[in-house]
């Protein structure tokens, strides 16, 4: 039972993230990441499939062996945080306490991907 909500999740995950990669809004790597966490407990076949992607692979296995996220992907995530945060901003009109709470927490996660390493010769510098 375990190795089957295993591969379902997985296979959730692999959906969403191929909505991810063609929708600009939707990130997909991290539900690959997520993907491969769990065909790692039920099903290495697919797991191995997802490693081995040309596309979807390279940024899986650098997370996993380095915790790295590439400059450009960093980029992105920041350009995408300071872009959703503007557009909660002008159509929710939130009052102040919401926008400080929301922009907290947006500046947290941006904090975090931007200080990840960019790959494995920054993360042997340390």
């Amino acid at each position: 039972m375990r190795r089957f909500t295993f591969k379902l999740l997985g296979t959730g995950c692999v959906g969403v993230g191929i909505a991810g990669a063609f929708l600009p809004i939707l990130p997909s790597t991290i539900f690959f990441i997520m993907a491969a966490a769990c065909f790692a407990r039920s099903s290495p076949a697919l797991e191995d499939k997802i490693l081995k992607h040309p596309v979807f692979g390279p940024p899986v296995v650098a997370w996993r062996e380095y915790g790295a996220i590439s400059t450009r992907s960093k980029i992105i995530a920041l350009a995408g945080m300071a872009f959703g945060f503007g557009l909660f901003y002008y159509s929710a009109n939130p009052n102040p306490w919401l926008a400080i709470t929301v922009a907290i927490f947006m500046l947290g996660c941006g904090i975090y991907v931007a200080t990840r390493p960019s790959g494995p010769k920054e993360n042997l510098a340390e």
